[in-house]
């Protein structure tokens, strides 16, 4: 297994790996799978990796800016999604260890994650990679019609 930087090319996987996380109601408030042209746009050029396994992408994480603002330019929110035959074998994790040296090359002092409670995977591997709770957004969003509640999590970064 080895992790790269996402290139265009790899939309169409990281694209179903996307439909996959959505699809269990777990990953995001997102219903809808965008395209290359929206994702691209709601992600930081820098900080897109993808998990190569045998020639197959089987996971990806990416950086979205959390703000325009000058003030925040070095804070990011993380996401990560994995193939769901390869969740649970620690790909997620040296994606998000990974995402983490990427962004402190490029100046990120904080990266966040809003993680849905139930996805205790997610959870963990976020907790492991050095993330602290911050607290429970209640209610923070509707999914499905159904009010959701979110952890949100954060990362100082030591290299600032």
């Amino acid at each position: 297994m080895e992790i790269i930087e996402m290139q265009p090319a790899h939309w169409s996987a990281v694209r179903e790996i996307y439909r996959s996380g959505l699809e269990t109601g777990q990953a995001t408030f997102e219903i809808e799978i965008p395209s290359w042209d929206k994702w691209d746009a709601r992600h930081l050029a820098d900080g897109r990796l993808v998990a190569i396994n045998d020639g197959v992408v089987v996971g990806w994480a990416a950086l979205s800016p959390v703000s325009t603002r000058a003030a925040y330019l070095g804070v990011a929110e993380v996401s990560v999604y994995m193939a769901q035959r390869y969740r649970g074998q620690g790909i997620g994790r040296e994606l998000l260890a990974r995402l983490i040296t990427e962004s402190e090359k490029i100046g990120i002092w904080t990266l966040q994650a809003s993680i849905f409670p139930e996805n205790v995977g997610s959870v963990a591997i976020h907790r492991s990679c050095g993330f602290r709770e911050v607290g429970r957004r209640k209610r923070i969003g509707k999914l499905r019609g159904a009010w959701r509640d979110t952890l949100l999590f954060e990362r100082r970064s030591s290299a600032e």
